[in-house]
């Protein structure tokens, strides 16, 4: 009787065997990594903005409050980006001739807005309101991070649900004085008083857990 398979074929049939759940197994892993990777979320992403602004010179070296730029970002949901004339304060009597300021001394001089890349951008699916989370003393470090150490602004944090839910679930640990809402460096508080101060807030407040974790709160 002929041979139907060659010698090597029971081999290759238990490679394929082997090798078959491996790639898929492979591909899964794969997939797992790139869904929690930094290229997926953007956490320490730079993007290419006309000017190259410097939030470590202006909001760290200068001290200038983050306000004072993000007008809007106490009473609207959108923190706002500041219009030319705010850059043109300063900047039409020093730093006059720098060449990287080309841009804003055109934008000033036709009256065309300077476009600016969002960094931190979030899912048109997903609701976020700025003043309230600022008058309820939700720091600006705990969103942006160090921005005061950028020289290229980057996103600081993850901007997935559950980064959202880590503070919705435990809002206390993250509420500040409003007063000191754009404080960067908190490494000097003792975090227990801090977590007190907070616990406060929420029970003042009426702060309920449940109804920030509720999916409505988010996605309207």
């Amino acid at each position: 009787m002929a041979q139907v398979f060659s010698p090597s074929a029971d081999t290759w049939f238990r490679l394929v065997l082997i090798g078959v759940p491996l790639v898929i197994v492979g591909l899964l892993l794969a997939g797992a990594g790139l869904t929690s990777s930094q290229y997926q979320t953007g956490e320490g992403w730079t993007v290419h903005q006309q000017v190259p602004f410097s939030h470590k010179h202006h909001a760290g070296e200068l001290g200038i409050d983050c306000r004072y730029c993000h007008t809007s970002v106490e009473t609207a949901a959108n923190a706002g980006l500041p219009p030319t004339q705010t850059c043109m304060t300063c900047h039409s009597q020093i730093w006059t001739d720098a060449p990287m300021l080309a841009p804003v001394r055109a934008s000033y001089a036709t009256g065309k807005p300077l476009v600016w890349q969002r960094i931190a951008q979030l899912p048109d699916y997903v609701y976020f309101d700025h003043a309230v989370h600022v008058k309820n003393g939700v720091a600006c470090v705990e969103c942006h991070g160090r921005i005061d150490r950028m020289p290229l602004t980057y996103q600081a944090k993850p901007f997935e649900m559950r980064f959202c839910l880590s503070c919705h679930n435990d809002p206390a640990s993250g509420i500040r004085p409003p007063s000191q809402v754009t404080r960067m460096d908190w490494s000097g508080y003792d975090r227990d008083a801090l977590r007190r101060y907070g616990a406060s807030v929420v029970r003042h407040r009426g702060i309920d857990p449940k109804r920030l974790t509720n999916c409505e709160t988010c996605h309207r």
